[in-house]
């Protein structure tokens, strides 16, 4: 794979404080400018298997952490588990309070938000929870798809977090916490987007014919899946060299001193299940590859809540022009760019955790209707 487009580096960056909806917030370790870096979505797609098809690495964890923020201790074991349609999901809760469910992205799971849930558990009942297929939970060998993942979320906050609560999501888990906020209208109170995943509508682009013919189907398919099979075979090997892993994180991380031993093992560990590569197979090819089939516009024509954006300007895959779209769609949007990449809880946390609390600060409880 050819090298990931450079980002330009301005001389400074300025600092702002809230101002209206939209805030923009300061870093002492970043002196960088919006990034214009965009990659086609087939490059996003390769991107999102190097992170999630990949090896184990060592057990043994650097003890460097952010300066001043408490990380979240890191368990091989996991946390706590729950029984989904006969699926096993993990999850962590810690504090009390008002709830708040954090979904991880593409690759990742539950450890990814090491340095948010010790500070937001101070004031709030945070939980993380390990998507299907992802981290912890088990390896599903099912037909993946958006809707998959929003029923999860559905059920969780049904059968775990029992009452209402904001939902959290980066990159996937951001659009898998818009769909699942328009599935809840009355038990989500509020949406937090992080360089969330999913695409605007092209109303331009013509729907195709479902009729196969003999040719598609007893040919052309099965050549198709074969090759894909091949492909996406030696590029799950490819993603297992060490070299490869780290060149990936970094290419998303700004500060890349946050890729650490913990992030990497968080990441690599639940590829060493059996079904990994069979999950991994069925996400790039029935889930990446089909994203236009679910759309931004249309969950967010359904949205009843209200919406923070906390995203990280110098992300090299999702640019801050999207934010601005999501903004412009949706009103009821609180806007605080970040001087950060693709992961700012992780990269940037001390400035996400506060962003996040003086946003909570406004949000108004619902009443639960599991408890009427």
């Amino acid at each position: 794979m050819s090298a990931m487009n450079s980002c330009v580096v301005p001389p400074s960056v300025r600092t702002k404080l809230f101002n209206s909806d939209r805030f923009i917030a300061p870093t002492t370790r970043l002196n960088q400018h919006r990034s214009r870096c965009e990659i086609n979505r087939r490059g996003f797609a390769f991107k999102g298997i190097v992170a999630s098809g990949v090896s184990v690495m060592g057990s043994s964890l650097v003890t460097d952490r952010v300066e001043g923020v408490e990380r979240l201790p890191y368990k091989p074991e996991g946390y706590n588990f729950w029984t989904w349609r006969g699926y096993k999901i993990h999850y962590v809760v810690e504090g009390e309070g008002f709830p708040i469910v954090l979904i991880h992205g593409f690759g990742a799971s539950a450890f990814h938000w090491r340095y948010n849930i010790p500070e937001l558990a101070k004031n709030y009942k945070v939980y993380a929870l390990d998507l299907l297929g992802f981290g912890w939970s088990e390896k599903a060998i099912i037909e993946y798809d958006a809707m998959v993942w929003r029923d999860q979320v559905v059920d969780f906050m049904k059968e775990i977090v029992k009452e209402p609560a904001v939902l959290v999501g980066n990159s996937l888990g951001g659009f898998t916490a818009l769909v699942a906020a328009v599935g809840l209208p009355e038990q989500v109170a509020g949406l937090v987007l992080l360089n969330s995943a999913g695409q605007f509508g092209n109303p331009n682009q013509e729907t195709s014919n479902s009729d196969d013919s003999a040719l598609q189907k007893f040919i052309l398919k099965p050549l198709k899946e074969i090759f894909q099979r091949v492909v996406l075979g030696f590029l799950f090997w490819q993603a297992k060299q060490p070299a490869r892993i780290e060149s990936v994180l970094k290419s998303v991380y700004i500060n890349s001193s946050n890729v650490d031993d913990y992030l990497v093992e968080s990441i690599t560990r639940p590829a060493a299940d059996p079904n990994a590569g069979e999950v991994y197979y069925r996400l790039m090819t029935r889930f990446m590859l089909n994203q236009s089939k679910y759309t931004l516009d249309s969950a967010l024509g359904q949205l009843k809540c209200p919406l923070l954006l906390l995203w990280g300007d110098l992300d090299p895959w999702v640019g801050p022009s999207k934010a601005n779209r999501i903004k412009e769609f949706y009103p009821n949007t609180t806007l605080v760019n970040l001087q950060a990449g693709h992961c700012p809880h992780d990269e940037v946390p001390e400035l996400v955790n506060q962003a996040l609390m003086d946003w909570l600060s406004s949000v108004k409880p619902k009443t639960s209707p599991w408890t009427l």
